[in-house]
């Protein structure tokens, strides 16, 4: 094996093998789905089996599906790159059935639609899902710095690479790899030329509120079909759209979603910033550390937890709305600033939703209080919004 990082999500598939007959670990390609499970194969309650479905030797002792997996009821069968095969998920029901005992499946697989429809339909009450999304900063605290996580991203060829060409080079393979074979594999019927150009575009617009009629008019394609495109990129893990939050408050409220990247290291390479030097002075710096703290907030995000964005027509606005049961528990301001100075907009906001803590998360090493009402947090400590 290649040098394993430990990754935090470690104990979440054990216990969920522990309880649920399948687990499915879904996420993008090359975010270290088939080496996370190899680490902790021996951790299992079972002997393991692993078959790799790109393999085509792999592929061949399914053949006859049931004759193969029937004699392995005692053990933990993983399927690597498992949406090859849509048509076994009906069978593993079948095992299951025959069988209902904790961490019989683990099934690995570059998430899409179609994935995630045929496991849901045929596994209802029998799979657990759990999204492994690339490395956050607390994972790589004691291995890599800020600045390097931040500019890199997160994926692990990319962070580990033994210097910024490196990590560039595999970024920009990645990329291209993403866009002429992965995304048409797992669905995605657009040209490869204007899936990049959309990708292109949704980097600039980082941070920025989404309007499709004019990313569609810049593409010479319908809105609707650039709606289409993002629906997917979405499912598979490359791009989030973050909701803004409604009220009842008598206010103009927006109603556009905001556009961020999944992974700064491929935001960075998408705009051909090459090294943390060209992005501090690069004109994105300030939505880049804001599409970089709300993905590392998003990777911790608590069960009970929803995100949003708050925005009126009058200029009252907050980077991050967290919700508790639908109300607002959380307001969260994003500062690439050392001396943060929340906005007039900011205070308003805290007032039309009454939220019980109010932060302003910067590139500081250690926290303290702005004022009575609001604490500064370094990136080190996002997670203790939520204590």
């Amino acid at each position: 094996m290649k040098y394993y990082l430990k990754r935090s999500y470690e104990e979440k598939i054990i216990k969920l093998a522990s309880f649920f007959p399948a687990v499915a670990v879904v996420g993008p390609r090359q975010v270290g789905k088939t080496s996370i499970v190899k680490a902790i194969r021996n951790q299992l309650n079972t002997p393991s089996i692993y078959l790799d479905l790109e393999n085509p030797d792999d592929l061949a002792k399914l053949n006859n599906p049931s004759l193969f997996l029937d004699p392995l009821a005692d053990h933990t069968v993983i399927l690597d790159e498992v949406q090859k095969v849509p048509t076994l998920f009906p069978i593993l029901r079948g095992i299951i059935d025959k069988d209902r005992k904790a961490g019989r499946f683990i099934l690995l697989g570059s998430a899409s639609p179609d994935l995630i429809r045929d496991s849901s339909e045929s596994l209802a009450g029998r799979i657990a899902y759990l999204e492994l999304r690339p490395f956050t900063f607390e994972e790589i605290k004691n291995t890599s710095n800020l600045r390097t996580h931040w500019h890199r991203g997160g994926y692990p060829e990319s962070l580990l690479a033994p210097d910024d060409e490196f990590s560039g080079l595999w970024r920009k393979n990645f990329i291209s790899t993403y866009l002429e074979r992965d995304l048409p594999l797992l669905g995605l019927k657009a040209d490869p030329v204007m899936t990049r150009r959309l990708w292109q575009m949704t980097a600039h617009l980082s941070s920025q509120l989404l309007n499709m009629n004019s990313l569609g008019n810049s593409l010479g394609i319908h809105g609707s079909t650039v709606r289409s495109y993002l629906d997917f990129m979405e499912s598979a893990y490359l791009i989030r759209r973050l909701p803004p939050f409604h009220t009842s408050i008598k206010k103009r409220l927006v109603k556009r979603p905001k556009i961020y990247l999944r992974d700064t290291g491929i935001l960075h390479q998408l705009l051909d910033i090459h090294s943390f030097i060209d992005l501090s002075g690069h004109p994105i710096i300030g939505a880049s550390w804001e599409n970089y703290v709300i993905e590392q907030i998003a990777a911790i995000l608590p069960d009970w937890a929803d995100l949003y964005f708050y925005r009126t027509h009058d200029g009252t606005e907050a980077d991050l709305v967290i919700t508790k049961s639908g109300i607002p528990e959380i307001l969260v301001e994003i500062k690439y600033s050392t001396t943060p100075k929340p906005s007039k907009g900011f205070y308003i906001a805290k007032a039309d939703l009454n939220t019980n803590k109010q932060y302003v998360i910067c590139p500081v090493e250690e926290d303290y209080p702005l004022n009575e009402t609001v604490q500064v947090i370094s990136y080190k400590n996002i997670a203790t919004i939520f204590e």
